[in-house]
This record gives C-alpha cells, structure tokens and sequence, in this order.
C-alpha cells in the first residue's frame, strides 16, 4: 500500500490563489425577507388536465407554507424552431425562471415518457441566457400522473433534465397512478397516501428553498470556472500589450 502525505499534500496542478477552501461561514448568507418564489410546469393541454390538477393542489400547499408560487400555462407556447424569443409565451415563460427560486415540475407519462407538451417548455429555456444561468442553482421537485399503474418513468427523465439544467433535486418525489380516480367531482385531490406524499415533497421543497436561495451562488461556484475566467482575463491583457 503506498503511502499519501495528506498532512501537507503536493497540488502541483492547482493555482491556490483560486482554490476555495468550504466552511460553513461561507454557506451562510444574508437571508431574504420576501417569500420564496416557486413556478410550477405542467404537461397537458387538455380541459381536465391531471398534471395540472395536481400542480394546482401544489400551489395552494406552497401558498400555505408561505411561498409565492406562479403557474405557467402552456396553451399556445409554439414549439422549438418554429418561433423565436420574441414570442409572447417564449417571453413569459424564460421571464418566469428568472423570477423563480424554485420549481416544481409535473408531467403526465405518455407512452412510458414525459409529454411533448412539458418537454417543449424545458427546450425553451437555454442554459445560458445573457451570461446569466436561468436555473442553475435553483431547487426542483419532479411528479408525474399515470393513467394506468404506477410508474417511475417521468420522474426519472425529469431528475436527468433537472441536473442538465444545473438544478438542484429534492430527494423526495411523487408518482400518482390512476390519478382520474384521485380527483373528485370539484377537481379537488382525495384525501390518500398520494395525497400525503404530495405534501410532503411541498414540505420539503419549501425547506430546501429556504436554505439555498440566498446562496447557490456560493454552492455553484466552481473552480474549473473560476480558472478559466483568469484565464481568459489573461489573455485580454496580453493581447492589448501586442
């Protein structure tokens, strides 16, 4: 077995003068006094849509746990390609995840995937708008609603799309199978154990929020980054002395 010294260990690929060394000082910032702003997306366009009907029910529990929470209608969001940025619901919806500190996502499965529908907002939306990184940073909580047995699809696509996003996944989840059955004649959720869980990923949304907002610009701030910006610094200075 080779021996390390970890005591005073040789960087030699590293510039420490960009070196971040964490503590829990720097994790702490300035918390903000306005309520934590969540969006919430939904994937069907239908009259009784069920993802929506479940994003609606979300909302009031955010409301109640004190958040702001907007909800984006996709009615007569054009697809990818065939519009540009300047469409009025492209618009709404990219001025939206600005505004948001977190999010909630809901989709229906359709032929064992989420729906066009929901994946087209998400297409709107680059990773990098202005400079600005619209998502990055911010919490997400995934759901799904199935029209037959329960099924893990939707979410699992939505935590792969999250992490591309650059955002932040609450452990919790929610999947909702035969969710015509959950809803009652006033398109209000039926008390049940998809009801609870339902509550509890707002629940815990709401906590990771509340911890994160006020500093995922520390939390995303990387090295990598950092070095290449000197980097770059450096090579402006250099080419005005030419």
């Amino acid at each position: 077995m080779s021996e390390v010294n970890l005591e005073n260990p040789s960087l030699p690929n590293i510039d420490d003068t960009l070196l971040d060394r964490p503590s829990f000082e720097k994790c702490v910032g300035k918390q903000s006094e306005h309520a934590p702003r969540i969006l919430l997306l939904y994937g069907s366009l239908r009259e009784r849509s069920f993802s929506r009907l479940v994003i609606e029910e979300s909302a009031r529990l955010l409301t109640r746990f004190g958040a702001e929470v907007k909800i984006f209608n996709p009615e007569g969001l054009p697809q990818v390609d065939v519009a540009d940025e300047n469409h009025p619901k492209v618009r709404e919806l990219r001025e939206l995840m600005m505004w948001s500190e977190g999010q909630v996502w809901c989709s229906p499965e359709r032929h064992g995937a989420m729906t066009s529908i929901f994946k087209s907002q998400l297409d709107w939306v680059p990773l990098n708008m202005g400079g600005v990184r619209p998502t990055q940073g911010k919490t997400l909580a995934v759901m799904q609603v199935c029209g037959g047995s329960q099924s893990f699809n939707v979410v699992n696509q939505l935590r792969v799309l999250g992490r591309w996003m650059r955002m932040v996944t609450i452990p919790n989840q929610s999947s909702v199978p035969r969710a015509y059955l959950e809803f009652d004649d006033n398109d209000r959720m039926k008390p049940s154990p998809y009801y609870n869980r339902i509550v509890d990923v707002m629940e815990e949304l709401m906590k990771f929020t509340l911890l994160l907002r006020d500093n995922k610009g520390y939390f995303v701030d990387r090295y990598s980054e950092r070095v290449e910006t000197a980097e770059q610094v450096s090579e402006r200075v250099n080419q005005r002395s030419l």
